[in-house]
């Protein structure tokens, strides 16, 4: 049994997947899918790479995620998937890269500045 691997990250989370053929079995840190991430947007976008590329009931998915929150995991578990199905299979990239789940999202939090309320907000002016 060959198993693929693939680490994803998105925000602060990171997500380490592995891939092994099987029958579309789904756990993400030792829970089924649909009780770690109950939102069913969360869900299809963690699957996303599976659903492109047509291996939902070819693979078992292990994952581990950690940091962040929920919207970040599923984004991080996202890219993970996405690139232990290169590793997998490089013809996959074709269908990946087209639909945005190979490239790392870069964005994050800015950090808060002293002086201000939040990192762009500022305290009220007062003139006078």
């Amino acid at each position: 049994m060959k198993m693929y691997a693939g680490t994803g990250r998105r925000k602060t989370s990171v997500a380490q997947v592995r891939l092994m053929s099987g029958t579309g079995n789904v756990l993400v840190n030792r829970q089924p899918i649909e009780e770690y991430f109950t939102v069913e947007n969360y869900r299809h976008d963690a699957l996303l790479p599976l659903e492109l590329t047509k291996t939902n009931q070819q693979f078992d998915v292990y994952v581990t995620v950690r940091g962040g929150g929920k919207s970040g995991q599923a984004g991080a578990v996202r890219l993970g998937v996405a690139r232990a199905l290169v590793t997998y299979n490089e013809e996959l990239r074709a269908a990946l890269r087209p639909a945005g789940v190979l490239t790392r999202d870069p964005r994050m939090v800015e950090r808060k500045k002293y002086g201000q309320k939040k990192a762009r907000k500022r305290f009220q002016f007062s003139k006078r």
